[in-house]
């Protein structure tokens, strides 16, 4: 594999440190392929969401901004076209690829003709965020020209980031669709974090704190961090009365 330089491992700073101060599920992908489209020297990128059994799929983020008439109906028709990477990340691979390794017809295709036309790229880099036979979720990274394998070392370092910021978004919107007014500037929010809710709403859920750091990938010792912090800011110190609070406040549905 590659090796990659100190500039490198300064984007993936920056990319974690803009992920952690996001305040907003929605906009949390636009974030991350405007960096991902920084960092990397790109031309065009995206993040979509597919549900394979159903046919039906989504692009939720997306950088430059200029690509937002070409996304709406991008994902149903990639998989009309039976875009090889759907069949890639569906049949259980993982790894940062380049559809010009799977796809030896790639320029004669109709996505490349499409991808040609309206992104202005030659060449896409996929990275999977999570895969399997159900559902997908990817960033495609395009260019204008090839790229190099420290493109794909980069993005290998880059991936696991990733999946974590997929599985705090969907916690976090989880969480939303309980209490949907509720915000960290809510009065009754307390002060907490969108971070701190969700490891609050997952509490409340039942799981343990090893159970919270696998749901989000993370470290449980950056969820006992978290609860600390949640402890502090709700004037509790143990699990019993920090969920009959926030049940009272409104932070967690009621059992």
């Amino acid at each position: 594999m590659a090796r990659l330089r100190a500039r490198d491992y300064e984007q993936m700073l920056d990319l974690a440190v803009a992920i952690l101060e996001d305040d907003a599920a929605d906009s949390a992908w636009h974030l991350i392929t405007g960096h991902l489209l920084k960092a990397m020297g790109c031309d065009s990128a995206t993040f979509s969401v597919v549900n394979v059994p159903e046919g039906t799929g989504v692009i939720e983020g997306w950088a430059p901004e200029r690509l937002s008439p070409h996304v709406r109906d991008l994902v149903p028709r990639r998989m009309r076209q039976h875009h090889p990477l759907l069949s890639y990340i569906a049949g259980g691979e993982s790894a940062p690829v380049t559809v010009s390794e799977i796809c030896d017809t790639w320029r004669q295709s109709q996505w490349y003709q499409e991808a040609r036309r309206d992104f202005g790229v030659t060449q896409q880099l996929g990275l999977p965020v999570a895969g399997g036979p159900d559902r997908i979720s990817l960033v495609l990274m395009g260019r204008d020209g090839a790229f190099r394998p420290h493109d794909l070392a980069f993005a290998a370092r880059v991936q696991p980031l990733l999946v974590r910021a997929g599985n705090h978004v969907q916690a976090l919107r989880r969480l939303s669709a309980t209490a949907p007014a509720l915000t960290a500037d809510h009065p009754s929010g307390h002060g907490l974090t969108p971070r701190e809710l969700t490891v609050l709403g997952l509490m409340a859920e039942g799981l343990t704190a090893l159970g919270i750091a696998r749901r989000l990938t993370i470290s449980p010792h950056t969820v006992n961090r978290h609860l600390e912090k949640i402890y502090r800011k709700l004037g509790t110190n143990n699990r019993v009365s920090t969920l009959l609070l926030a049940q009272q406040a409104g932070l967690v549905p009621a059992t």
